[in-house]
């Protein structure tokens, strides 16, 4: 045994495909700290407003790139990387990727869990269930919307050219992003495998969430073959090696989990009625329902937290999905160009004084938790003459506190027990003001462990733990030391900030109205007429740019 194996024990590697970012982490299985890593980021193509896509082969050159490096790292701390005995894969959920088996390449772009273009594609949907977006809810946990992956391949079928041809000629298969990592990195149009594992199954609509199982009447809503989706397995168990030519040939791929269920596992929610909330590009609170599903009466979902390993039991969870967080961030820097980082928000948004309070809802795509309203906008209300740069920034940071008491209050009335604390991760829980905010806001006490890696650890978990592996007991892995933030406002102060914020939330409803009769059918490449009427765009941009020419002025 190597010095380096007795200090460290056997190496786990993680590949954390996010939507932002790739990243390829090593952890020790002793101590499970983080070793090396390392992370490139990944570009958005965006055609047209509200469509979100990415290049396939540049998210696998990118995981690539990130295990090459992170191996080279495990060198230079005198670490031979042959230590490396499993690999977990935890990815963005819902983004969608049809690609041809026999060439192995990619039948059109990755549409992103955020992209908007299946709007018309969901109202033909909804037709089936009289316009009711819950009425597949008890077989998949799922509302009709957007952001899942069975509207996404629908839209491909409808309007992607070669994407029918290929089905019909057995050629197209589907999967989220850890089907077509794993696909590629097991042998690709070789024999490499076509799997998924039940968290990311459970994000399609396609999936019975009870039986864990392709369901035949729901593929047939949606007008999808079954023979393009992949296997479903377990999300801790050996499914396959990496093929030779990688730098890791020959290691096991033994966990899946999507990013937000992976991230409950990193926090050790393995209890009914623990939760967590991650904060990255979007926001996401997932609570521990044990072998029990909760179907939601008050606009969340019900989806498979994890299952470790063919003959456990199958643990759920109650889910809120934010759409818009982190990324609110990067508008205020690209867009309005008031911030030059994200890391500036909270010294510019300290201080702002309360009179004339700005009250702002990221709706860019939509609302998604507890409303699920496609119509909605984003609107800022408030706006005074006394209005800086650093109020708006401010309330863009309430904005994402706002929306997870929105979660959290939903998850209260299904559960029927009150929330006692909230387990948060995420890049943006860096900022003490931003937790600080959210413990005053939701009136609960907002743990932050202080190893912010928790969706990546929750990966490492599932392949660690996997039967074959077992470098790992997941029952007696410890937590990490944690910071505390704890309210600091009375409950009167906290009730009136939130009456404000659903005076606003009514304020951005019913902003996109679509006449689909009036839109004429064109081709992915062509240019399609945003959702948004055309006069209200041109004026919200003019808005903006105005907004920005002041703050800019005020800063100068």
């Amino acid at each position: 045994m190597s010095s380096t194996r007795e200090k460290y024990g056997p190496l786990i590697g993680a590949i954390d495909e996010g939507t932002s970012s790739t990243r390829f982490l090593i952890f020790a299985s002793k101590t499970a700290e983080v070793l090396t890593y390392h992370q490139n980021e990944v570009s958005h193509i965006c055609p047209q407003e509200g469509w979100f896509e990415q290049d396939p082969m540049l998210l696998l050159q990118a995981v690539k790139e990130s295990i090459d490096i992170a191996c080279d790292n495990l060198k230079k701390l005198n670490i031979d990387f042959e230590d490396i005995v499993a690999i977990g894969i935890t990815n963005q959920r819902e983004t969608t990727v049809l690609w041809d088996r026999i060439t192995g390449k990619p039948l059109y772009n990755a549409l992103v869990w955020m992209d908007m273009r299946t709007s018309s594609t969901m109202d033909e949907i909804l037709q089936y269930g009289k316009k009711d977006k819950n009425f597949l809810q008890y077989v998949c946990g799922l509302p009709v919307s957007t952001y899942f992956s069975a509207l996404k391949i629908k839209w491909m079928i409808d309007n992607v050219k070669g994407v029918k041809e290929a089905m019909d000629e057995g050629r197209c298969i589907f999967g989220n992003i850890d089907s077509w990592l794993i696909w590629n990195l097991t042998g690709g149009k070789n024999g490499g495998l076509h799997i998924t594992d039940c968290t990311n199954a459970s994000r399609t609509m396609l999936m019975n969430i009870e039986t864990l199982k392709w369901d035949p009447q729901l593929c047939k809503v949606f007008g999808i073959p079954m023979n393009i989706l992949p296997e479903i397995r377990s999300c801790s168990e050996i499914y396959g090696y990496i093929a030779d030519g990688f730098k890791l040939a020959g290691v096991p791929i033994s966990g899946i989990l999507g990013d937000q269920q992976a991230a409950l596992v990193g926090q050790l929610c393995f209890k009914i009625g623990q939760a967590k909330n991650t904060y990255g590009t979007g926001c996401f609170i997932l609570y521990n329902t044990g072998t029990c599903m909760v179907h939601s009466n008050h606009g969340l979902l019900t989806t498979v937290g994890y299952k470790l390993g063919p003959d456990q039991p199958t643990i759920y969870a109650l889910e809120g999905s934010v759409a818009i967080a982190g990324i609110c961030l990067r508008w205020l820097r690209d867009s309005l160009q008031i911030i030059s980082d994200p890391s500036e928000a909270a010294d510019m948004a300290q201080g702002m004084s309360e009179p004339g309070e700005v009250v702002f809802v990221p709706a860019f795509s939509g609302l998604y938790a507890p409303y699920w309203r496609k119509d909605a906008r984003s609107v800022i209300c408030g706006l005074t003459e006394e209005t800086k740069p650093g109020h708006l920034v401010k309330a863009a940071l309430e904005g994402v506190c706002y929306q997870v008491r929105d979660v959290l209050e939903a998850m209260s009335r299904d559960c029927g027990i009150p929330l006692k604390q909230l387990l948060v991760d995420g890049g943006m829980t860096i900022n003490d003001y931003l937790m600080q905010m959210q413990a005053d806001y939701c009136g609960i006490p907002v743990v932050r462990p202080t190893m912010l890696e928790t969706t990546a650890l929750g990966a490492a978990i599932a392949a660690g733990t996997a039967k074959g592996v077992e470098v790992w007991d997941a029952s007696k892995i410890k937590a990490t030391p944690n910071d505390l933030f704890v309210p600091s406002i009375s409950a009167n102060v906290r009730d009136m900030k939130y009456t404000r914020w659903k005076m606003a939330i009514k304020r951005s409803l019913g902003w996109a109205v679509e006449d689909d009769s009036k839109i004429p059918q064109k081709s992915p490449s062509e240019a399609i007429r945003s959702s948004l009427p055309g006069s209200w765009f041109l004026f919200g941009t003019a808005v903006v740019l105005v907004l920005a020419q002041v703050f800019n002025k005020g800063r100068t």
